[in-house]
């Protein structure tokens, strides 16, 4: 019976935890802008460019 006050206490430690972690991020504006990212995803990032020739990465090498 005492194993069951242990684990009872432990696991309304555990709930503390999790709640001071997210009363957290609410503080910090962890969750201010909520569709910002999924909007974001919807849009290009632009003209990737190609990896330099080799011919560039030696003359930039000596230099």
């Amino acid at each position: 019976m005492s194993v069951m006050v242990l684990l009872i206490l432990a696991s309304i430690f555990v709930a503390g935890l999790f709640l001071f972690g997210f009363l957290w991020a609410l503080k910090n504006g962890q969750y201010d802008d909520a569709e910002g990212p999924a909007v974001r995803i919807l849009f290009d990032d632009g003209t990737i460019s190609p990896p330099a020739s080799d011919e560039e990465e030696k003359t930039e090498e000596e230099i």
